[in-house]
Order: C-alpha cells, then sequence, then structure tokens
C-alpha cells in the first residue's frame, strides 16, 4: 500500500473515535446539508472514503435510502465498522489503488482523504467525482489553504501526513471533473478546516 503509515497511525489510534473524547455531532450538519442536495426518494449506493469506525453518518445515509459502502486502509478500523453497522460493505484497503465497482449516489470523505499524498490527490480527487452518478453529491473535508501544500503533525501521537491541493486546486479538480461546487465554507473557523459539497452535473457543460 501506498500509505502503510497511515494504516499504521490509525490501527493504534481507531478507539479513540469511539470513547468520550470524540464529538458525536462532528460533521453531521454538513451532511445533512450535502444529503439535501439530493433528488428526494433517490436511494442509489453511498460511499464513505476513510469511512473509520465511527458510524455518526450512517443514519443519515440510510434514512435516505443509500446503500452505504465504505473504504478504509486501517485494519483495526474496518473490523470495528463492520461490527458496529454489518449492513454496510467496508473494503480494506488504498482508496488511490482501489477500483469503484459502481457508481454513487453520495460519496463522503470526511478527514480522510487528506491524508493522501498531495502527488495523488489531484487524481483521487478526479476518480472519487468521476464515480458520482449524474445529480450524485461528494462532500469533502480539505485544507483552506491558499495554495497547495502538504506537512506532517504528531498531535494525536503516531506521526500522520496532511496535504490539500489549496482552495484554487480544489476547485480546479471539481470543474475538470465536470461537478460544480454547491457549498464551501471555514467550517471550524479559525481553523484552516474547509467542508466541501459538490455535485455532478447531470449534463456536462464542458465543450
Amino acid at each position: 500500500m501506498q500509505h502503510a503509515g497511515i494504516a499504521s497511525a490509525y490501527d493504534r489510534l481507531a478507539e479513540r473515535w469511539l470513547d468520550e473524547r470524540f464529538s458525536r455531532t462532528d460533521g453531521v450538519h454538513q451532511h445533512k446539508r450535502a444529503l439535501n442536495f439530493l433528488a428526494d426518494g433517490a436511494g442509489g449506493r453511498a460511499l464513505n472514503v476513510g469511512c473509520g469506525c465511527n458510524t455518526r453518518f450512517n443514519a443519515l445515509m440510510h434514512e435516505r435510502g443509500l446503500e452505504i459502502e465504505g473504504i478504509d486502509i486501517s485494519a483495526r478500523m474496518v473490523a470495528l465498522a463492520e461490527a458496529a453497522d454489518p449492513a454496510v460493505t467496508v473494503h480494506h484497503a488504498d482508496v488511490c489503488t482501489w477500483q469503484p465497482q459502481h457508481r454513487y449516489h453520495f460519496i463522503t470523505a470526511w478527514d480522510s482523504i487528506w491524508h493522501v499524498r498531495l502527488e495523488h490527490q489531484r487524481a483521487l480527487m478526479l476518480k472519487l467525482m468521476g464515480a458520482l452518478e449524474a445529480g450524485g453529491v461528494f462532500i469533502f473535508s480539505a485544507g483552506g489553504l491558499d495554495e497547495a501544500g502538504e506537512h506532517v503533525d504528531s498531535a494525536m501521537g503516531p506521526e500522520v501526513y496532511y496535504s490539500t491541493l489549496g482552495i484554487p486546486g480544489l476547485l480546479d479538480a471539481v470543474s475538470d471533473a465536470g461537478c460544480v461546487c454547491r457549498h464551501l465554507e471555514f467550517d471550524q473557523h479559525p481553523q484552516k478546516h474547509l467542508c466541501v459539497i459538490v455535485q455532478r452535473l447531470f449534463r456536462s457543460t464542458q465543450a
């Protein structure tokens, strides 16, 4: 796997997302907003990228009639996620090399894909948006910088890598994927935590 260090770090950290230190409401409001961009009663498939073991978004997706898949690089996270919600199919894989087998009506990548190496970020974004059905919605979080950047951080214990394409780079990728930005917000201001909601166009506007 290309990101074995991330897998090892999150194997060690997995239980943190199940104890009282982790907010059960983190990202929930943002996911409700994203799901509201879907057509009523649409159903279909959903993909949770870097799903982790905390299943707080699952109920929201189940309520919309979505059939959920998860993917995570951490074996420990996958085991805990499968135990927490057996109705969800969880893939133990590196999302950079994993190939989607379906089109998805909804994709979430909350606090996950920023662990992907900067040189792989754009290709991954394009792959995920390319897996959306027409009208499908993708919500993700990213580092809200004015330009591309990367760094390592050990605030949680293990050293963990972070990167971002920067706001202009993210919006370029959204446009190039045939999607449109529906919502962009610094949802934890003054932190540089960016929430982005995009939707695949029903008909491409590209020439």
